[in-house]
């Protein structure tokens, strides 16, 4: 290190390297969540499960709904070219099973997105605006929150004839809620603070203070939420599946999946245990990640 540097009035002048560069607190998040190993790997293997539903049914020599009645279900052992067996129809398992990753995966992204905007929405004007608007709005939330979501969304898709894409944004239409009392809660937190103040007295109009000042200063608890949120989609698509209203033959998800499979476990195990696999490790990731990112976001939770 050199000495430092002394201009001939005798004033210290500070070099560049010296210093102290400072840093944001998403960079600073970063570093926090690149410390936790387990985060990191759940981060790791739910992008290699992504890019492996995305990508792998277009190089795999199979479709999913080809069948070879000859073949019939065969083990991963003796399927020869069928790395995860066949199904009763001779339908290869790990293209399904991929495929079905695509709907899952799908569903979670696409439901929890929905219930993102909604969400997020709903509870930062609720939050804002306050007073007779903020208890009629909570209000309406609590009511909303009586309703059993699995009925309304199973008599959602017997009316509209089961079409999947309405199966995305029924769940992502039930799951908003709890999003909403979340940004709600913080909101209230922030409309008080110097700088929600100081943009009022600049003239900005509300709807500007709410969705530039106030929701990006929430996006913290938002996206640890959102991280639980996929994987409750998920198993909310798999219920529906195992009731027979998710996503119809021949098309697959891993709820679907593992509902055929659970039915001929006994005779046929691999059918419910390399779908069972995919989901568990998706689920398992998504918790663990949310739990990374909780502590990143949130110094004071932090176990560092």
């Amino acid at each position: 290190m050199t000495d430092p540097v002394i201009n001939p009035s005798g004033k210290l002048l500070l070099r560049p390297e010296d210093i102290e560069q400072g840093t944001s607190l998403w960079k600073d998040a970063w570093h926090r969540l690149r410390k936790n190993r387990m985060a990191v790997a759940s981060l790791i293997i739910l992008i290699l499960i992504t890019v492996l539903s995305i990508f792998g049914p277009m190089v795999m020599p199979y479709e999913y709904q080809d069948q070879n009645q000859g073949l019939g279900a065969t083990p991963p052992l003796q399927a020869g070219a069928h790395l995860f067996g066949t199904d009763e129809l001779g339908r290869d398992l790990l293209t399904r099973t991929l495929h079905g990753g695509r709907v899952s995966l799908g569903v979670g992204l696409i439901a929890t997105l929905t219930a993102l905007i909604i969400g997020v929405t709903y509870g930062a004007v609720s939050g804002y605006l306050g007073g007779r608007t903020d208890v009629v709005m909570m209000r309406i939330v609590d009511i909303l929150y009586a309703i059993p979501f699995t009925i309304f969304v199973i008599v959602l898709m017997s009316v509209f004839d089961r079409d999947i894409k309405l199966l995305f944004l029924a769940i992502g239409a039930v799951e908003w809620l709890t999003m909403a009392r979340i940004v709600r809660a913080q909101v209230l937190s922030l409309s008080k603070q110097e700088f929600v103040e100081a943009a009022l007295s600049l003239g900005l109009h509300r709807v500007t203070i709410i969705f530039r000042y106030l929701i990006p200063n929430v996006l913290g608890p938002v996206i640890v939420y959102t991280t639980l949120t996929i994987p409750a989609v998920m198993l909310f698509e798999s219920i529906l599946s195992f009731l027979g209203l998710g996503v119809q033959a021949p098309m697959s998800s891993w709820g679907s999946l593992i509902k055929d499979g659970s039915e001929k476990m006994d005779v046929y195990p691999w059918l419910l245990l390399f779908p069972a696999m995919f989901f568990s490790a998706t689920l398992f990731c998504l918790n663990f990640l949310g739990d990374g990112l909780r502590d990143a976001l949130d110094p004071k939770s932090s176990k560092d």
